[in-house]
């Protein structure tokens, strides 16, 4: 069975992009195992501190190595990537090990889709960026910029998201592309 790793760029508890993580979780029932990375003990990135690799940067580039796929959840910070995340890719982009050229990364190769909930621009800015970065990264994006979901202010009075039967399907299809991406994998 397929791995999939699911990273949600808010460490905030009960945030929508950790919401929409969980639920489309439940997408994959059956079809893949899927995880959500932990990752908020990873140091800030520091060149000086790279080797030996810190403990929570080795666990991390550990359970990415062993996913088949990767789903990036994020929010727009001024139409662009929180530095949560930027911070971890900048980690998961270096050499696993000093004597490692830069093509050696934990990220090459990997299949990875993006997503977002955010304002009314959908995480539009955020889903951009996004691809174009992880492009760079030498990762195989899926789905082009993602789909993302424009939240009300209902929702931001709640903090709960209720996802339409459209945006199910929405997230479905990018579920499926994701996991024929990762079937494709050597």
């Amino acid at each position: 069975m397929k791995k999939i790793l699911m990273i949600v760029a808010s460490f905030r508890k009960n945030s929508f992009n950790r919401q929409l993580a969980e639920a489309v979780g439940e997408l994959f029932r059956g079809k893949a195992e899927v995880k959500i990375l932990e990752y908020g003990d990873v140091p800030l990135f520091n060149q000086d501190m790279e080797f030996p690799t810190p403990e929570a940067v080795g666990r991390v580039r550990e359970e990415v190595l062993s996913s088949d796929g990767i789903w990036i959840f994020s929010p727009e910070y001024n139409s662009k990537t929180p530095g949560v995340l930027k911070n971890l890719l900048d980690w998961l982009s270096r050499p696993v090990t000093e004597t490692a050229g830069s093509r050696e990364s934990a990220v090459r190769g990997k299949c990875v889709t993006v997503s977002s909930v955010a304002g009314k621009s959908a995480g539009a800015g955020v889903r951009k960026d996004l691809s174009e970065l992880l492009s760079k990264m030498s990762m195989n994006v899926v789905y082009g910029e993602g789909c993302g979901i424009a939240l009300g202010s209902d929702a931001f009075s709640t903090g709960k998201m209720d996802l339409s039967e459209e945006e199910i399907n929405m997230f479905r299809a990018q579920a499926e592309e994701l996991l024929r991406a990762a079937g494709q994998m050597i």
